[in-house]
Parts: C-alpha cells; structure tokens; sequence
C-alpha cells in the first residue's frame, strides 16, 4: 500500500505573520512577513542574534505572547486551523496536548515548590481521564523515555534536588513537553550555557525524539554547532523578516545573505591559529595547594559529609598571559576563581599576587589587595544595579579606595571610551542598553580601580556570536593596551580556544590536564579532556572560508 501523502503535510505552516510592536520601539513589528513550515520528524532551526524575532514566533505560535504584542497579519495554521483565527480556550486547550514547548531557562520552567513527578502528572491531569495510578506509570514511563536515572527517588524529589544539575531540569522540562506525545515541540534555546557534554546528552535526546515520534521540532538557538549537530533546514531571521532559508548545508557551509555571513564568520574556528608562546615574563598569579571544602549538615537520620570542590590546586601566570580554565558545571572552575579573590575563604594554600599572598591576610589587610584582582561575571542583568546609574557604579570602587570623586568620574568617561561606547552613557540606567552593552559596562566596572589580573566567569556564554566576538576582541585588546593578566572561565572550547594562551582542564575539583592550547585541544592526554573535545556539537563542521564562496547577486 503506498504511503500516506497526507503524513508528509505541514504540521505547521506560517504564512506573511506579521507582529506589531507598542509605539516607541526601534521597528514597528517584532515579526513582518514571515513565512516556514515544520514537517513531521522534521527538526526546523531559526537562527539570529537577539531581537531578530526567533522567540517572538515561538511564543506567538503557542498563544504566549506578552500583553504588549499582538498579531496585526497572516495566518499560523496547524492541523487545518488557524491559531490566529480561534478563540484562546480553544488554543490553551492544544497547549501541551498537541503543541508543547521546552523552555530556555529549566530553573524557571519549574516550579520548586512541587515535586517534579506532581508537575508531570498535572499534565496528564489537565487533558486526561486517567486515573490517578496511570497518570504516575505514564510519569515513570516519561522519564525512563528521557533517560533520567532512578526515576522513583526523581519523581518525589523538588527541582533544587536534582544531583545533575541542569541536565536532570532539562530532562525534566523536556518530558513535560513530551507527555501527551504532542505533534508540534519548540525548543527556545534549551542548550543555551549548558556545557558541552550536558550539551550533547540534550541534543542527543532531541535526535531521539525525532525518530521516537512523529513530531515536528521548531529549534531556536544562536549556536551555530547545534545548528550543524541537529537541524534539517535553516531559517534566518535579521529584525524580524526572514533573511536565508534552506537544508543546513546550504546554509552553513555556501551562506549567501550578508547578515548570515556575518553571524558565520563571528563563529570561532574549531582549530585556532598557532598563538606566541607567553615566556620571559614575571609571574603575575602563583597559586599553591589552593583546596576548598563545603560541610553539608546532617539530620537525625544521617551524619553530615564534606564534599571537596577544589582539590590541592597549584599553577601560575604569567604578566599579559590569558589562562582557560575549562570544565563541565561542577567541576570546581567557579569555586577555584572565587577563592582567589576570597568571594569564598579557601580551607588551605596561598595565592601570591605581585609576590604578597593574599589568602593569608586578614580582611582587613585583603582590602587593600582587593583591587589587584577583579571579576567580570556571567550574567550582566544579574551584576548591575538597575536603581543606580551606569556612572555611580563605575566609580564606587575607585572612590571606596580613596579616589577623589571627580577623578573617578574622569575616569568613568575614559573607561567608556575604552570599551567602545559613548561617554555619555555614564548619565544612564543600565535598562537602557542590551545584553552586549551591560558586558562591556560590567567590564569597564571591573577595569575602573586598575587591577593587574581580570577574571572572565563565562563573560560571554549567553551573547549572540556576533556580540560575542566583539566581547572577546575588545578583552583581547585592553589586555595588550593595559598589560593585564586574563583568566578566562569558559565551557565554550571553541572559545578557549580562540582566546586562551594556555589551558587548564578541571573535573570533579581536580586539574587533571594543562597546556598550551594547541597541546591541550590538538594532542589530549586525558580521558575527560578528550570526552569533553569528543562532547563538542557540530563536529563535521567548521567556519568555512566564506572569501572562497561567490554569492549570488541580487536582483
């Protein structure tokens, strides 16, 4: 009997959708003219730098989007209806049933009042009949699906509770989304700061689902190497319209729109340019023995443990040295930075700054040393504060160590200057700029009291490719201006390896390699070192040489 032609239609299919923004924004639509489909068994990438409209599609086709927009165009039809057209009882009730979403952010997804087995179950509740005893078997039966371990002790555990950290909350989400086998699955960057071997389990899971069900999957992401690991087609969205679209290795590797070629060419190469050798020069950072543990308190049914975060850690840099230290989440890189500017008192070892060992002083004597060694932080919505303009929070450090206030507002303006944005913004609140912006803002913050050594917290794990790129040049070029010693957190290899001299490879609290990274990513040594290089997506696949590739021209 011949195939069905029907089960090769669309399942969904979105014709000129057209969103408008409130009065006021920098455009008029959020989303103008837009037009894809999404086949079963299908994985459909849109990809595009932050404002460019991916999640607003998302959200619009699930009937989420905010007060604030609305569809003012076009039609968004799934299984013969138009979304656009019914009424919202009618759209909440496909919600979940038949069209599911998994979320960027599990932590959020998630309630952590219930336990995670209950925020299945509601599920089930919600669009089923089932009684109480087979909402859970289709529970346990969901999470074995997904791969998660002893899925008894999970189902009655809360979010907080779960020893794989994010990769048991993506789980989770994913199975939630999963439960009523919906035929429609968007994923809003659901790998977006998860390190690489968390990474590929969730892309790995995805590439299962596909073959496990006859969904469609709408994946949104600015990660071009998951692009490469998992998508069939791509489509590419520039300030809401769609600029290039077609099977993944048109798109990737013969780009013919400007905008894709930027995004494309901002990716760091998978093998990085030979760099100079930092010798000769004094040692900025000497770390010794350096070890952090943390009690965890016992109840009246178990003895309290010690767990060690940071085992005996010992390494230098050198001046103008940039160190990676690269790791999965857990494996001590955090804890080992935040002992070294005392955010966490190390149990033991010293950590010579300039020849003074600091993890010995009292915090009083510390204080002074305090501004020899700065952090920029992950999250640049997180680390500034709203309520204060950007020019009060780059000058409270000077003039906490005794700058005059003027001076330090003189400073602040240059500081501007150095990462490349206008002077004037020092009379402005940080709502008023975008994600890249409040980096280089929390950069300039961290520059203002002239430390000798700069920590990078996975500074751009959440930046499009194309903000990122700039991140990373302008680090690398106050680096040289102002001689600093860099000392780069990251789970990004790609981007270790396009920023990093030398490489220290963290698992379980323990150095376990180091090197210059052309030995650390061209020769591993390690096992772990060479699951993580083996962990990274996209494999097949490098920048091409985009000089070497005719576009067509324009009409």
């Amino acid at each position: 009997m011949a195939d069905d032609p029907s089960k090769n239609d669309p399942i969904l299919s979105i014709r000129d959708l057209t969103v408008a923004l409130p009065e006021g924004g920098d455009r008029p639509y959020a989303v103008e003219g837009l037009s894809l489909e999404v086949r079963p068994r299908e994985i459909v990438c849109i990809v595009g730098e932050s404002g460019s409209g991916k999640s607003i599609t998302a959200f619009t086709t699930m009937g989420l989007l905010p007060g604030a927009l609305r569809p003012t165009g076009g039609e968004l039809r799934f299984e013969g209806r138009d979304l656009l057209a019914i009424r919202r009882k009618e759209h909440a009730a496909l919600r979940g049933k038949k069209i599911a979403m998994v979320f960027q952010e599990p932590m959020s997804a998630l309630n952590p009042c219930y336990m995670v087995g209950d925020q299945i179950v509601e599920v089930f509740a919600t669009h089923t009949a089932l009684s109480k005893a087979e909402r859970k078997a289709k529970t346990l039966a969901l999470m074995d699906e997904v791969k998660l371990p002893d899925p008894e002790r999970i189902y009655r555990s809360y979010p907080h509770q779960l020893s794989g950290g994010q990769r048991q909350r993506q789980r989770i989400v994913i199975a939630i989304a999963l439960a009523l086998d919906p035929r429609l699955l968007i994923a809003d960057e659901p790998t977006t700061a998860l390190d690489v071997t968390t990474q590929a389990q969730i892309l790995h899971l995805f590439g299962q689902l596909r073959e496990n069900h006859d969904a469609g999957i709408l994946f949104v992401t600015h990660n071009f190497d998951v692009v490469a690991e998992i998508a069939d087609r791509v489509v590419v969205m520039e300030k809401g319209k769609i600029v290039e679209e077609g099977p993944v290795g048109d798109v990737l590797n013969r780009p013919q729109h400007p905008y894709t070629r930027l995004l494309i060419s901002a990716v760091p190469k998978r093998h990085p340019s030979p760099r100079d050798e930092v010798s000769g020069k004094a040692i900025a950072l000497k770390v010794e023995g350096l070890e952090k543990s943390f009690r965890l308190p016992g109840t009246m049914f178990r003895e309290g443990t010690s767990i060690k975060a940071v085992a005996p850690a010992s390494f230098a840099v050198r001046e103008n040295e940039t160190l990676g230290i690269v790791g999965e989440s857990g494996s001590g890189k955090s804890t080992l930075v935040r002992c070294l500017i005392r955010l966490i008192e190390p149990n033991h070892g010293s950590v010579e700054i300039g020849g003074v060992d600091v993890a010995r002083l009292d915090k009083r004597a510390f204080r002074i040393h305090r501004k020899d060694i700065q952090i920029i932080f992950q999250d640049p919505y997180g680390s500034l504060n709203p309520r204060r303009t950007v020019g009060d929070q780059l000058i409270e450090g000077p003039v906490n160590f005794g700058v005059p206030r003027e001076t330090a507002i003189q400073r602040a303006r240059e500081l501007m200057r150095i990462v490349r944005m206008d002077e004037d913004a020092v009379q402005r609140y940080p709502v008023q700029f975008s994600g890249g912006q409040r980096q280089r803002i929390c950069i300039a913050r961290a520059l203002a009291v002239e430390p000798k050594i700069l920590i990078a917290d996975e500074a751009v794990s959440a930046l499009d490719v194309s903000v990122q790129k700039e991140v990373l040049n302008l680090l690398n070029d106050i680096k040289k201006r102002l001689g600093l010693t860099l000392l780069f957190i990251t789970h990004d290899l790609r981007v270790a390896g396009e920023v990093c001299d030398n490489v220290l490879v963290m698992e379980k609290g323990e150095i376990v390699e180091r090197g210059s990274v052309a030995e650390v990513f061209g020769n591993p040594r390690h096992t772990y070192t060479r699951a993580l290089l083996d962990a990274m997506p996209g494999k097949g696949w490098d920048v091409p040489d985009l000089s070497a590739i005719a576009t067509r021209p324009t009409a």
